[in-house]
């Protein structure tokens, strides 16, 4: 059972636990959205950012092959050798003044399909060194099959797919060169002709994406529109083996443009936009980066919390020490009082409301101690006889009872019952009060003869002993003394009133069978009906 003390200190606590609980709760979600939400803006400012310069860069390239492809569909004027020759000398001129324009250029070109002219092949100029575009060999695309699209990708694709389109990365015929490019085929009157184009150096480009980084183990990389990598800084992406794609782990294609997902047993965090050739560019970090600050903030403010609570709940049950420590005085006074001390000193007097409870518990405890001195005189006595009452018999039952339960009973005991004869025709003939003289001198012949064991009035003219000790062993000699000393009363009596009529009966505790006290009661009350009648007849006979 807990005190007062422990269970104020525990709900105080509890309370003091729960707000403290609470405010670092809502100040957790707070902190974490705020950083979480700044950690997403700024993920996603940076990949604005990249996205501007990769735009910037992609659309320099696109523009000028598009503005190449309106201009060379437009110069052709026919299919035969002198006029394709004069288109190359226009083509080659106009591309030489949209190259100037463009940034990032390593190679141009326009090549015709060798079913259009096998004598007009078209150009291809190189920037290797930085110095300037020179025209170099052009590749003999009559070695191989232009209906493979896995295969001189830079002319096959753009033939296939029938529109402009960037390439993922690959190494350029007889340059040993990655690049990446983006083409165009060429129509006359609905015949596919040839493909414009111009590559940039993949490592101008990876380093446009390199340049990207966030937190320590942030990157960016590339995919393109079906979420198939085009740039990766971990994944040599031009290298791989032919007939594998590297997807990327989630898609880039939702509805928001931001994800979590797990990539080598890590949690990372992924931000992406579109760019303008089709592509999109991604920007990964690992989650655990971008939540260091705020899970520090976080940590620190658990800590916080916890010495907070410590602290308060040191001063509360100091405290609570201090205020409960004359309630504790009065809970062991009352303890005493409940073990039949009622001098206790009670030394707490100041004028509250404890100091009131206090003044009134000590004189309660001097009221009672009073009363109980008075009523254990009269409460198990029986105001005729002035021996114990059926109350106290009632006790003593149970309390051997108690005994026999937890077996500490002694089994040297026995009971005896007693029932006063002709108790009736006596108050009938002299009165009430001349029954009473009857009880009075039955009770007290019974008392003398058993000194030393307890005598209970149970009813009117009933009587029950319990013997022990010394009276159990002697309980031979004494119902013999008790048959003697009777009869000397009764020799000697003159009046009805004075003579003592007893029927008695008694039964010896036996332990294998009397498992309750009224096992016992009963024997002796047969023993002593047993007695009543032997004696009736007696008088009769």
């Amino acid at each position: 059972m807990r005190s007062l003390k422990t269970r104020l200190a525990i709900t105080m606590l509890f309370v003091i636990f729960t707000v403290i609980m609470v405010i670092t709760l809502l100040s957790v979600i707070f902190i974490r959205k705020t950083a979480s939400r700044k950690s997403d803006q700024l993920l996603l400012m940076l990949c604005e950012n990249g996205q501007y310069s990769l735009n910037y860069y992609f659309d320099s390239v696109q523009n000028s092959v598009n503005d190449i492809t309106s201009f060379v569909e437009d110069d052709i004027k026919g299919l035969d050798e002198e006029q394709l020759e004069k288109h190359m000398e226009n083509a080659s001129e106009y591309f030489d003044y949209i190259i100037s324009r463009t940034n990032g250029v390593l190679t141009y070109y326009y090549r015709i399909d060798p079913s259009v002219s096998s004598t007009v092949k078209g150009f291809w100029y190189t920037n290797l060194d930085g110095k300037g575009f020179s025209e170099h060999e052009v590749t003999d695309i009559t070695l191989y099959d232009v209906n493979d699209t896995s295969k001189l990708v830079w002319f096959t694709v753009p033939k296939f797919e029938g529109r402009s389109i960037w390439l993922p990365p690959y190494v350029t015929d007889n340059l040993d060169v990655k690049v990446i490019s983006y083409d165009a085929p060429i129509y006359y009157n609905g015949q596919f002709i040839g493909v414009v184009g111009i590559e940039i150096d993949y490592s101008a480009m990876a380093k446009e994406v390199n340049s990207i980084k966030f937190y320590d183990n942030g990157y960016a990389f590339l995919s393109d529109a079906d979420g198939t990598l085009f740039y990766h800084p971990y994944i040599d992406v031009a290298n791989m083996p032919d007939g594998m794609t590297k997807q990327m782990p989630y898609n880039n294609k939702a509805e928001t443009t931001s994800a979590q997902y797990v990539y080598d047993g890590v949690l990372k965090e992924a931000v992406w936009l579109p760019l303008s050739n089709g592509m999109y560019l991604n920007i990964t970090v690992p989650v655990s980066e971008t939540q260091g600050e705020w899970r520090g903030l976080i940590l620190n403010i658990m800590i916080l919390a916890v010495i907070v609570l410590l602290i308060a709940g040191i001063l509360l049950i100091t405290f609570l020490g201090y205020i409960t420590r004359p309630l504790e005085q009065l809970t062991e006074a009352a303890d005493q009082i409940d073990n039949g001390n009622f001098d206790v000193n009670l030394t707490y007097n100041r004028d509250d409301e404890i100091g009131r409870l206090t003044k009134s518990f000590k004189k309660l405890s001097g009221n009672m101690k009073a009363h109980i001195n008075a009523l254990n005189e009269q409460v198990f006595i029986d105001s005729l006889t002035h021996v114990r009452n059926k109350g106290a018999f009632s006790l003593a039952v149970e309390e051997l009872q108690e005994q026999i339960n937890n077996g500490s009973v002694d089994p040297n005991f026995a009971m005896g019952a007693f029932d006063c004869d002709g108790l009736k025709r006596i108050n009938d003939q002299y009165g009430h009060d001349k029954g009473d003289l009857y009880i009075q001198k039955a009770c007290s012949t019974i008392s003398d003869v058993f000194k030393r064991s307890p005598v209970y009035r149970v009813g009117g003219d009933e009587f029950f002993i319990i013997l022990r000790h010394e009276d159990f062993h002697n309980i031979d000699f004494l119902l013999e003394r008790f048959d003697k000393v009777v009869e000397e009363i009764n020799a000697s009596a003159d009046e009805p009133w004075e003579h003592v009529y007893l029927s008695k009966g008694f039964a010896i505790y036996n332990p294998a069978e009397d498992n309750i006290v009224q096992k016992i009661m009963q024997r002796a009350d047969m023993m002593m009906y047993e007695n009543k009648r032997e004696r009736k007849m007696g008088r009769e006979s």
